[in-house]
Protein backbone atom coordinates (compact mmCIF):
# COMPACT_ATOMS: atom_id res chain seq x y z
CA UNK A 1 0.00 0.00 0.00
CA UNK A 2 1.45 3.38 -0.99
CA UNK A 3 1.47 6.42 1.24
CA UNK A 4 -0.91 8.11 -1.20
CA UNK A 5 -3.38 5.22 -0.86
CA UNK A 6 -3.33 5.41 2.93
CA UNK A 7 -3.72 9.18 2.75
CA UNK A 8 -6.68 8.81 0.38
CA UNK A 9 -8.41 6.37 2.72
CA UNK A 10 -7.97 8.76 5.62
CA UNK A 11 -9.34 11.63 3.55
CA UNK A 12 -12.34 9.55 2.46
CA UNK A 13 -13.08 8.78 6.11
CA UNK A 14 -12.94 12.50 6.88
CA UNK A 15 -15.17 13.28 3.87
CA UNK A 16 -17.68 10.65 4.98
CA UNK A 17 -17.69 12.06 8.49
CA UNK A 18 -18.21 15.60 7.26
CA UNK A 19 -20.98 14.50 4.91
CA UNK A 20 -22.77 12.59 7.67
CA UNK A 21 -22.43 15.59 9.97
CA UNK A 22 -23.88 17.86 7.27
CA UNK A 23 -26.85 15.52 6.81
CA UNK A 24 -27.51 15.27 10.55
CA UNK A 25 -27.27 19.04 10.92
CA UNK A 26 -29.70 19.55 8.01
CA UNK A 27 -32.20 17.09 9.49
CA UNK A 28 -31.88 18.57 12.97
CA UNK A 29 -32.15 22.09 11.60
CA UNK A 30 -35.39 21.34 9.76
CA UNK A 31 -36.95 19.43 12.64
CA UNK A 32 -35.81 21.79 15.38
CA UNK A 33 -36.96 24.88 13.48
CA UNK A 34 -40.47 23.44 13.12
CA UNK A 35 -40.49 22.29 16.74
CA UNK A 36 -39.31 25.73 17.88
CA UNK A 37 -42.01 27.54 15.93
CA UNK A 38 -44.67 25.16 17.23
CA UNK A 39 -43.47 25.55 20.81
CA UNK A 40 -43.46 29.33 20.52
CA UNK A 41 -47.01 29.26 19.14
CA UNK A 42 -48.23 27.01 21.93
CA UNK A 43 -46.48 29.04 24.61
CA UNK A 44 -47.98 32.24 23.26
CA UNK A 45 -51.45 30.88 23.96
CA UNK A 46 -50.79 30.43 27.65
CA UNK A 47 -49.03 31.95 30.64
CA UNK A 48 -46.01 29.81 29.79
CA UNK A 49 -45.00 32.51 27.30
CA UNK A 50 -43.66 34.53 30.26
CA UNK A 51 -41.23 31.78 31.24
CA UNK A 52 -40.50 30.22 27.84
CA UNK A 53 -36.76 30.03 27.13
CA UNK A 54 -36.33 31.32 23.57
CA UNK A 55 -32.54 31.46 23.75
CA UNK A 56 -31.63 27.78 23.99
CA UNK A 57 -33.57 26.50 20.92
CA UNK A 58 -32.63 29.65 19.00
CA UNK A 59 -28.97 29.01 19.72
CA UNK A 60 -29.35 25.39 18.63
CA UNK A 61 -30.95 26.48 15.36
CA UNK A 62 -27.98 28.76 14.65
CA UNK A 63 -25.56 26.03 15.72
CA UNK A 64 -27.04 23.46 13.33
CA UNK A 65 -27.17 26.01 10.50
CA UNK A 66 -23.48 26.85 10.97
CA UNK A 67 -22.61 23.19 11.44
CA UNK A 68 -24.34 22.23 8.19
CA UNK A 69 -22.48 24.93 6.25
CA UNK A 70 -19.10 24.11 7.81
CA UNK A 71 -19.57 20.36 7.31
CA UNK A 72 -20.52 20.83 3.64
CA UNK A 73 -17.38 22.87 3.03
CA UNK A 74 -15.34 20.25 4.86
CA UNK A 75 -16.91 17.50 2.78
CA UNK A 76 -16.11 19.36 -0.46
CA UNK A 77 -12.51 20.04 0.50
CA UNK A 78 -11.62 16.61 1.86
CA UNK A 79 -13.72 14.74 -0.72
CA UNK A 80 -12.11 16.44 -3.70
CA UNK A 81 -8.66 16.11 -2.18
CA UNK A 82 -9.31 12.40 -1.62
CA UNK A 83 -10.51 12.02 -5.23
CA UNK A 84 -7.41 13.79 -6.56
CA UNK A 85 -5.16 11.66 -4.36
CA UNK A 86 -6.85 8.53 -5.68
CA UNK A 87 -6.46 9.96 -9.16
CA UNK A 88 -2.67 9.91 -8.95
CA UNK A 89 -2.36 6.18 -8.26
CA UNK A 90 -5.26 5.25 -10.54
CA UNK A 91 -3.99 7.20 -13.54
CA UNK A 92 -0.47 5.87 -13.15
CA UNK A 93 -1.79 2.31 -13.15
CA UNK A 94 -4.22 2.93 -16.01
CA UNK A 95 -1.70 4.65 -18.26
CA UNK A 96 0.91 1.96 -17.54
CA UNK A 97 -1.59 -0.71 -18.53
CA UNK A 98 -2.75 1.25 -21.55
CA UNK A 99 0.82 1.79 -22.75
CA UNK A 100 1.40 -1.97 -22.61
CA UNK A 101 -1.90 -2.92 -24.25
CA UNK A 102 -1.86 -4.42 -27.75
CA UNK A 103 -4.39 -1.86 -29.02
CA UNK A 104 -2.03 0.96 -28.11
CA UNK A 105 1.11 -0.70 -29.42
CA UNK A 106 -0.68 -1.16 -32.70
CA UNK A 107 -1.51 2.55 -32.81
CA UNK A 108 2.17 3.44 -33.02
CA UNK A 109 5.01 4.86 -30.97
CA UNK A 110 2.77 7.24 -29.05
CA UNK A 111 -0.97 7.57 -28.51
CA UNK A 112 -1.35 10.05 -31.35
CA UNK A 113 -5.07 9.55 -31.98
CA UNK A 114 -6.45 12.63 -30.22
CA UNK A 115 -10.06 11.43 -30.33
CA UNK A 116 -9.18 8.15 -28.63
CA UNK A 117 -7.03 9.95 -26.08
CA UNK A 118 -9.88 12.37 -25.30
CA UNK A 119 -12.28 9.44 -24.83
CA UNK A 120 -9.80 7.74 -22.55
CA UNK A 121 -9.29 10.82 -20.39
CA UNK A 122 -13.07 11.27 -20.11
CA UNK A 123 -13.37 7.65 -18.97
CA UNK A 124 -10.66 8.13 -16.36
CA UNK A 125 -12.47 11.23 -15.08
CA UNK A 126 -15.73 9.27 -14.81
CA UNK A 127 -13.93 6.70 -12.67
CA UNK A 128 -12.17 9.32 -10.57
CA UNK A 129 -15.23 11.28 -9.51
CA UNK A 130 -17.93 8.59 -9.42
CA UNK A 131 -17.19 8.11 -5.74
CA UNK A 132 -18.04 11.76 -5.05
CA UNK A 133 -21.04 11.82 -7.40
CA UNK A 134 -22.56 8.43 -6.61
CA UNK A 135 -21.04 6.43 -3.76
CA UNK A 136 -20.85 9.02 -0.98
CA UNK A 137 -24.30 10.64 -1.60
CA UNK A 138 -25.95 7.22 -1.95
CA UNK A 139 -24.41 6.01 1.30
CA UNK A 140 -25.59 9.10 3.17
CA UNK A 141 -29.08 8.93 1.68
CA UNK A 142 -29.37 5.28 2.69
CA UNK A 143 -28.24 6.06 6.23
CA UNK A 144 -30.72 8.94 6.45
CA UNK A 145 -33.58 6.79 5.15
CA UNK A 146 -32.87 4.02 7.63
CA UNK A 147 -32.75 6.44 10.55
CA UNK A 148 -35.94 8.26 9.48
CA UNK A 149 -37.84 5.02 8.91
CA UNK A 150 -36.89 3.75 12.36
CA UNK A 151 -37.98 7.05 13.95
CA UNK A 152 -41.26 6.96 12.01
CA UNK A 153 -41.92 3.39 13.19
CA UNK A 154 -41.79 4.65 16.79
CA UNK A 155 -43.58 7.99 16.37
CA UNK A 156 -46.23 7.33 13.67
CA UNK A 157 -46.21 3.69 12.46
CA UNK A 158 -49.19 4.06 10.02
CA UNK A 159 -47.18 6.67 8.08
CA UNK A 160 -44.83 3.88 6.95
CA UNK A 161 -47.47 2.53 4.54
CA UNK A 162 -47.50 5.45 2.04
CA UNK A 163 -43.77 6.07 2.58
CA UNK A 164 -42.81 2.46 1.81
CA UNK A 165 -45.20 2.42 -1.17
CA UNK A 166 -43.50 5.49 -2.65
CA UNK A 167 -40.05 4.02 -1.98
CA UNK A 168 -41.08 0.82 -3.78
CA UNK A 169 -42.29 2.79 -6.81
CA UNK A 170 -39.14 4.91 -6.74
CA UNK A 171 -36.94 1.81 -6.56
CA UNK A 172 -38.72 0.27 -9.56
CA UNK A 173 -38.29 3.53 -11.48
CA UNK A 174 -34.58 3.67 -10.68
CA UNK A 175 -34.08 0.08 -11.83
CA UNK A 176 -35.82 0.94 -15.10
CA UNK A 177 -33.67 4.08 -15.40
CA UNK A 178 -30.54 1.99 -14.87
CA UNK A 179 -31.48 -0.50 -17.58
CA UNK A 180 -32.59 2.09 -20.11
CA UNK A 181 -29.84 4.52 -19.18
CA UNK A 182 -27.12 1.96 -19.81
CA UNK A 183 -28.36 1.40 -23.37
CA UNK A 184 -28.83 5.13 -24.00
CA UNK A 185 -25.40 6.06 -22.69
CA UNK A 186 -23.82 3.38 -24.88
CA UNK A 187 -25.62 4.84 -27.91
CA UNK A 188 -24.47 8.36 -26.94
CA UNK A 189 -20.83 7.25 -26.73
CA UNK A 190 -20.95 5.33 -30.00
CA UNK A 191 -22.76 8.15 -31.83
CA UNK A 192 -20.28 10.77 -30.71
CA UNK A 193 -17.31 8.54 -31.53
CA UNK A 194 -18.59 7.67 -35.00
CA UNK A 195 -19.55 11.27 -35.71
CA UNK A 196 -16.08 12.49 -34.70
CA UNK A 197 -14.44 9.81 -36.82
CA UNK A 198 -16.48 10.59 -39.92
CA UNK A 199 -16.19 14.35 -39.50
CA UNK A 200 -12.44 14.11 -38.98
CA UNK A 201 -12.11 12.00 -42.12
CA UNK A 202 -13.98 14.42 -44.38
CA UNK A 203 -12.33 17.55 -42.94
CA UNK A 204 -9.08 16.34 -44.47
CA UNK A 205 -10.68 16.29 -47.91
CA UNK A 206 -12.84 19.42 -47.96
CA UNK A 207 -11.62 20.75 -51.29
CA UNK A 208 -12.00 17.49 -53.30
CA UNK A 209 -15.39 16.82 -51.76
CA UNK A 210 -16.54 20.34 -52.56
CA UNK A 211 -15.30 19.94 -56.13
CA UNK A 212 -17.25 16.71 -56.48
CA UNK A 213 -20.28 18.29 -54.78
CA UNK A 214 -20.22 15.49 -52.22
CA UNK A 215 -19.40 17.64 -49.19
CA UNK A 216 -23.00 18.39 -48.09
CA UNK A 217 -23.95 14.70 -48.13
CA UNK A 218 -20.92 13.51 -46.16
CA UNK A 219 -21.05 16.43 -43.74
CA UNK A 220 -24.76 15.92 -43.08
CA UNK A 221 -24.19 12.22 -42.43
CA UNK A 222 -21.44 12.93 -39.90
CA UNK A 223 -23.39 15.67 -38.12
CA UNK A 224 -26.50 13.46 -38.04
CA UNK A 225 -24.62 11.07 -35.79
CA UNK A 226 -23.97 13.91 -33.35
CA UNK A 227 -27.64 14.90 -33.54
CA UNK A 228 -28.73 11.34 -32.82
CA UNK A 229 -26.33 11.17 -29.89
CA UNK A 230 -27.80 14.38 -28.48
CA UNK A 231 -31.33 12.96 -28.92
CA UNK A 232 -30.29 9.87 -26.97
CA UNK A 233 -28.76 12.07 -24.28
CA UNK A 234 -31.99 14.10 -24.11
CA UNK A 235 -33.97 10.86 -23.67
CA UNK A 236 -31.67 9.90 -20.81
CA UNK A 237 -32.14 13.28 -19.14
CA UNK A 238 -35.91 13.02 -19.51
CA UNK A 239 -35.81 9.64 -17.81
CA UNK A 240 -33.74 11.21 -15.05
CA UNK A 241 -36.26 14.04 -14.74
CA UNK A 242 -39.09 11.58 -14.14
CA UNK A 243 -37.07 9.83 -11.43
CA UNK A 244 -36.18 13.14 -9.78
CA UNK A 245 -39.80 14.27 -9.91
CA UNK A 246 -40.84 11.08 -8.14
CA UNK A 247 -38.02 11.45 -5.59
CA UNK A 248 -39.09 15.05 -4.88
CA UNK A 249 -42.40 13.70 -3.53
CA UNK A 250 -40.64 11.73 -0.79
CA UNK A 251 -40.15 14.61 1.66
CA UNK A 252 -43.64 16.20 1.38
CA UNK A 253 -45.42 12.82 1.30
CA UNK A 254 -43.55 11.55 4.35
CA UNK A 255 -44.13 14.80 6.25
CA UNK A 256 -47.87 14.83 5.50
CA UNK A 257 -48.14 11.12 6.33
CA UNK A 258 -46.42 11.53 9.70
CA UNK A 259 -48.59 14.52 10.64
CA UNK A 260 -51.78 12.80 9.45
CA UNK A 261 -50.96 9.57 11.31
CA UNK A 262 -50.21 11.48 14.52
CA UNK A 263 -53.40 13.56 14.20
CA UNK A 264 -55.55 10.50 13.54
CA UNK A 265 -53.93 8.83 16.57
CA UNK A 266 -55.19 11.72 18.72
CA UNK A 267 -52.05 13.79 19.12
CA UNK A 268 -52.84 17.44 19.86
CA UNK A 269 -50.98 20.57 21.00
CA UNK A 270 -47.76 19.53 22.80
CA UNK A 271 -48.15 15.92 21.65
CA UNK A 272 -47.80 17.11 18.03
CA UNK A 273 -44.38 18.68 18.59
CA UNK A 274 -42.44 15.45 18.16
CA UNK A 275 -44.36 14.43 14.97
CA UNK A 276 -43.73 17.97 13.65
CA UNK A 277 -40.03 17.55 14.38
CA UNK A 278 -39.99 14.24 12.47
CA UNK A 279 -42.11 15.58 9.59
CA UNK A 280 -39.78 18.48 8.91
CA UNK A 281 -36.80 16.16 9.26
CA UNK A 282 -38.30 14.14 6.39
CA UNK A 283 -38.55 17.36 4.37
CA UNK A 284 -34.84 18.02 4.91
CA UNK A 285 -33.99 14.44 3.94
CA UNK A 286 -36.18 14.74 0.84
CA UNK A 287 -33.85 17.46 -0.49
CA UNK A 288 -31.00 14.93 -0.56
CA UNK A 289 -33.15 12.45 -2.47
CA UNK A 290 -33.88 14.87 -5.30
CA UNK A 291 -30.50 14.21 -6.94
CA UNK A 292 -30.85 10.44 -6.85
CA UNK A 293 -30.98 10.12 -10.65
CA UNK A 294 -27.57 11.80 -10.89
CA UNK A 295 -26.19 9.10 -8.62
CA UNK A 296 -27.58 6.43 -10.95
CA UNK A 297 -26.21 8.26 -14.01
CA UNK A 298 -22.77 8.57 -12.41
CA UNK A 299 -22.79 4.84 -11.65
CA UNK A 300 -23.77 4.09 -15.26
CA UNK A 301 -20.97 6.25 -16.62
CA UNK A 302 -18.49 4.63 -14.29
CA UNK A 303 -19.53 1.15 -15.43
CA UNK A 304 -19.25 2.16 -19.09
CA UNK A 305 -15.86 3.79 -18.48
CA UNK A 306 -14.54 0.75 -16.65
CA UNK A 307 -15.65 -1.51 -19.50
CA UNK A 308 -14.02 0.72 -22.11
CA UNK A 309 -10.75 0.96 -20.19
CA UNK A 310 -10.76 -2.81 -19.69
CA UNK A 311 -11.08 -3.17 -23.47
CA UNK A 312 -8.05 -0.93 -23.90
CA UNK A 313 -5.90 -2.69 -21.33
CA UNK A 314 -6.99 -6.33 -21.55
CA UNK A 315 -4.25 -8.90 -22.05
CA UNK A 316 -1.66 -6.17 -21.61
CA UNK A 317 1.06 -8.41 -20.26
CA UNK A 318 -0.35 -11.76 -19.27
CA UNK A 319 2.72 -13.77 -20.14
CA UNK A 320 5.67 -14.11 -17.85
CA UNK A 321 8.59 -11.76 -18.37
CA UNK A 322 12.17 -12.82 -17.65
CA UNK A 323 13.26 -11.68 -14.22
CA UNK A 324 16.70 -10.65 -15.49
CA UNK A 325 17.98 -9.55 -18.86
CA UNK A 326 19.86 -12.43 -20.48
CA UNK A 327 22.15 -12.13 -23.51
CA UNK A 328 20.86 -13.36 -26.86
CA UNK A 329 23.29 -14.69 -29.47
CA UNK A 330 20.74 -15.28 -32.24
CA UNK A 331 17.11 -14.51 -32.98
CA UNK A 332 14.98 -15.24 -36.01
CA UNK A 333 12.14 -16.98 -37.79
CA UNK A 334 12.05 -19.22 -40.85
CA UNK A 335 8.92 -17.46 -42.17
CA UNK A 336 7.88 -14.25 -40.44
CA UNK A 337 4.70 -12.67 -41.76
CA UNK A 338 5.34 -8.93 -41.79
CA UNK A 339 2.49 -6.80 -40.46
CA UNK A 340 1.32 -3.20 -40.47
CA UNK A 341 0.62 -1.38 -37.17
CA UNK A 342 -3.04 -2.41 -37.44
CA UNK A 343 -1.96 -6.09 -37.82
CA UNK A 344 -2.69 -6.26 -41.59
CA UNK A 345 -0.35 -8.65 -43.41
CA UNK A 346 2.35 -6.93 -45.49
CA UNK A 347 3.98 -8.50 -48.56
CA UNK A 348 5.38 -12.03 -48.41
CA UNK A 349 6.70 -13.82 -45.31
CA UNK A 350 10.33 -13.04 -44.54
CA UNK A 351 13.16 -15.34 -43.46
CA UNK A 352 14.73 -13.49 -40.52
CA UNK A 353 18.11 -14.37 -38.99
CA UNK A 354 19.64 -11.92 -36.53
CA UNK A 355 23.01 -12.49 -34.84
CA UNK A 356 24.93 -10.73 -32.10
CA UNK A 357 28.06 -8.98 -33.36
CA UNK A 358 26.70 -8.70 -36.91
CA UNK A 359 24.40 -5.70 -37.40
CA UNK A 360 21.43 -6.15 -39.72
CA UNK A 361 20.37 -3.29 -41.99
CA UNK A 362 16.76 -3.12 -43.17
CA UNK A 363 16.87 -1.29 -46.49
CA UNK A 364 14.13 -0.20 -48.86
CA UNK A 365 12.11 2.71 -50.08
CA UNK A 366 10.00 4.82 -47.74
CA UNK A 367 6.71 3.14 -46.92
CA UNK A 368 7.80 -0.50 -47.39
CA UNK A 369 7.44 -1.21 -43.67
CA UNK A 370 10.96 -0.92 -42.22
CA UNK A 371 9.76 0.75 -39.02
CA UNK A 372 6.85 -1.69 -38.70
CA UNK A 373 9.25 -4.63 -38.96
CA UNK A 374 11.42 -3.14 -36.21
CA UNK A 375 8.35 -2.84 -34.00
CA UNK A 376 7.36 -6.41 -34.87
CA UNK A 377 10.79 -7.69 -33.85
CA UNK A 378 10.51 -5.69 -30.63
CA UNK A 379 7.11 -7.27 -29.90
CA UNK A 380 5.12 -4.07 -30.35
CA UNK A 381 3.14 -5.35 -33.34
CA UNK A 382 1.55 -8.79 -33.52
CA UNK A 383 2.02 -11.79 -31.30
CA UNK A 384 4.76 -13.58 -33.28
CA UNK A 385 7.09 -16.04 -31.60
CA UNK A 386 10.76 -15.78 -32.61
CA UNK A 387 13.35 -18.48 -31.98
CA UNK A 388 16.54 -17.85 -30.00
CA UNK A 389 19.34 -20.15 -28.95
CA UNK A 390 17.63 -20.41 -25.57
CA UNK A 391 14.21 -21.27 -26.99
CA UNK A 392 11.18 -19.41 -28.33
CA UNK A 393 10.56 -15.78 -27.28
CA UNK A 394 7.04 -14.39 -27.30
CA UNK A 395 6.19 -10.77 -28.10
CA UNK A 396 5.80 -10.00 -24.39
CA UNK A 397 9.20 -11.48 -23.60
CA UNK A 398 10.89 -9.61 -26.46
CA UNK A 399 9.46 -6.31 -25.23
CA UNK A 400 11.36 -6.86 -21.99
CA UNK A 401 14.58 -7.59 -23.90
CA UNK A 402 14.44 -4.92 -26.61
CA UNK A 403 15.55 -1.30 -26.75
CA UNK A 404 13.74 0.48 -29.59
CA UNK A 405 14.92 3.93 -30.68
CA UNK A 406 12.40 5.61 -33.01
CA UNK A 407 13.69 8.03 -35.60
CA UNK A 408 11.77 10.94 -34.04
CA UNK A 409 13.19 11.11 -30.54
CA UNK A 410 10.79 12.06 -27.76
CA UNK A 411 12.27 14.75 -25.52
CA UNK A 412 10.75 15.11 -22.08
CA UNK A 413 10.31 18.52 -20.49
CA UNK A 414 12.78 17.57 -17.78
CA UNK A 415 16.48 17.50 -16.96
CA UNK A 416 19.02 16.09 -19.39
CA UNK A 417 19.77 13.35 -16.86
CA UNK A 418 16.10 12.28 -16.85
CA UNK A 419 16.10 12.28 -20.67
CA UNK A 420 18.94 9.74 -20.81
CA UNK A 421 16.72 7.05 -19.21
CA UNK A 422 19.58 5.72 -17.07
CA UNK A 423 18.97 7.09 -13.54
CA UNK A 424 21.17 4.50 -11.80
CA UNK A 425 24.36 5.01 -13.82
CA UNK A 426 27.18 7.20 -12.47
CA UNK A 427 27.86 10.57 -14.03
CA UNK A 428 31.14 9.41 -15.59
CA UNK A 429 29.33 6.87 -17.76
CA UNK A 430 26.73 9.43 -18.80
CA UNK A 431 29.42 11.90 -19.88
CA UNK A 432 31.28 9.17 -21.79
CA UNK A 433 28.10 8.41 -23.73
CA UNK A 434 27.57 12.11 -24.44
CA UNK A 435 31.16 12.39 -25.66
CA UNK A 436 30.63 9.41 -27.98
CA UNK A 437 27.74 11.14 -29.75
CA UNK A 438 29.54 14.51 -29.75
CA UNK A 439 26.99 16.16 -27.48
CA UNK A 440 28.90 16.75 -24.25
CA UNK A 441 29.89 20.34 -25.00
CA UNK A 442 26.29 21.27 -25.85
CA UNK A 443 25.09 19.68 -22.60
CA UNK A 444 27.63 21.66 -20.58
CA UNK A 445 26.40 24.85 -22.21
CA UNK A 446 22.83 23.90 -21.27
CA UNK A 447 23.72 23.58 -17.58
CA UNK A 448 25.11 20.07 -17.31
CA UNK A 449 23.17 16.92 -16.55
CA UNK A 450 20.69 18.86 -14.43
CA UNK A 451 20.00 21.38 -17.20
CA UNK A 452 16.35 21.64 -18.20
CA UNK A 453 15.36 20.94 -21.80
CA UNK A 454 12.16 20.65 -23.82
CA UNK A 455 11.32 19.38 -27.29
CA UNK A 456 11.47 22.93 -28.67
CA UNK A 457 14.80 23.72 -27.00
CA UNK A 458 16.85 21.24 -29.05
CA UNK A 459 17.43 20.83 -32.76
CA UNK A 460 16.43 17.68 -34.62
CA UNK A 461 20.08 16.60 -34.73
CA UNK A 462 20.53 17.14 -30.99
CA UNK A 463 17.35 15.20 -30.25
CA UNK A 464 18.59 12.36 -32.46
CA UNK A 465 21.94 12.25 -30.66
CA UNK A 466 20.18 12.16 -27.28
CA UNK A 467 18.28 9.20 -28.66
CA UNK A 468 21.55 7.48 -29.56
CA UNK A 469 22.87 8.13 -26.03
CA UNK A 470 19.91 6.10 -24.74
CA UNK A 471 20.90 3.24 -27.04
CA UNK A 472 24.52 3.57 -25.89
CA UNK A 473 23.56 3.29 -22.21
CA UNK A 474 21.04 0.45 -22.50
CA UNK A 475 21.80 -3.01 -21.15
CA UNK A 476 19.14 -4.71 -23.29
CA UNK A 477 20.48 -7.50 -25.58
CA UNK A 478 18.28 -6.47 -28.54
CA UNK A 479 18.78 -2.92 -29.87
CA UNK A 480 16.60 -1.59 -32.70
CA UNK A 481 17.53 1.70 -34.36
CA UNK A 482 15.10 3.43 -36.71
CA UNK A 483 17.02 5.76 -39.07
CA UNK A 484 19.73 6.49 -36.45
CA UNK A 485 21.68 8.93 -38.66
CA UNK A 486 18.66 10.97 -39.74
CA UNK A 487 19.11 14.72 -39.08
CA UNK A 488 22.91 14.24 -38.78
CA UNK A 489 25.30 15.44 -41.46
CA UNK A 490 26.98 13.09 -43.92
CA UNK A 491 30.25 12.83 -41.93
CA UNK A 492 28.97 12.97 -38.36
CA UNK A 493 26.25 10.33 -38.77
CA UNK A 494 28.46 7.41 -39.89
CA UNK A 495 31.15 8.40 -37.36
CA UNK A 496 28.75 8.27 -34.40
CA UNK A 497 27.05 5.11 -35.67
CA UNK A 498 30.39 3.33 -35.96
CA UNK A 499 31.20 4.13 -32.33
CA UNK A 500 27.76 2.93 -31.25
CA UNK A 501 28.06 -0.36 -33.13
CA UNK A 502 31.47 -0.94 -31.53
CA UNK A 503 29.87 -0.36 -28.15
CA UNK A 504 27.04 -2.81 -29.00
CA UNK A 505 29.22 -5.47 -30.66
CA UNK A 506 28.01 -8.15 -28.22
CA UNK A 507 24.31 -7.38 -28.87
CA UNK A 508 21.83 -8.05 -31.63
CA UNK A 509 21.49 -4.75 -33.51
CA UNK A 510 18.92 -4.08 -36.26
CA UNK A 511 18.95 -0.78 -38.16
CA UNK A 512 16.54 0.70 -40.66
CA UNK A 513 18.43 3.08 -42.92
CA UNK A 514 18.61 4.75 -46.31
CA UNK A 515 22.33 5.43 -45.89
CA UNK A 516 25.29 3.21 -46.72
CA UNK A 517 25.70 0.18 -44.47
CA UNK A 518 28.63 -0.23 -42.04
CA UNK A 519 31.38 -2.57 -43.14
CA UNK A 520 30.31 -5.87 -41.57
CA UNK A 521 26.56 -5.29 -41.67
CA UNK A 522 24.18 -7.70 -43.34
CA UNK A 523 21.57 -6.03 -45.57
CA UNK A 524 17.96 -7.20 -45.77
CA UNK A 525 16.09 -5.48 -48.58
CA UNK A 526 12.35 -5.00 -48.15
CA UNK A 527 9.93 -4.62 -51.05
Amino acid sequence: MTMRTEKARKLWRYAGGFALTALLCAVMLGGLSAWFLGSVALAGLSAAALTFNFHMPGALVRLFALGRTAARYGERLTGHQAALTDQTDRRIALFDAMAAAPAVRGAGWQLADQARLADYLDDVEDLDFARLRADLPAMLLAAGLVGSLIATAFVAPPALIPIMALLAVLGAGLRRLARRGEALWRQVREGRREGARELGAILGAVVPLQAERAWPVHCAAALHRFSQAEDDLLALRRAQAWSDALASLLGPLAAVSVMAAAWIAGARTEALLIPVFLAFSWLALGESAQGISRMVAAALRRRAAAGEIARWTQSASAAAVPAAVQPIAALGAASLQRRAPDARPLAQPLALALKAGSPTILAGASGVGKTSLLKQIAGWIGEDVLESEGGPLTAVERRALAMFCPHDAAILADSIRANLFAPDLPDDELWQALDAVELSERVRQAGGLEGWITQDAVSLGEAQRLNLVRAWLTTKPLVLLDEPTEHLDAEQGPRILARLLTRLRDRIVVISSHAAAPGEARIVRLD
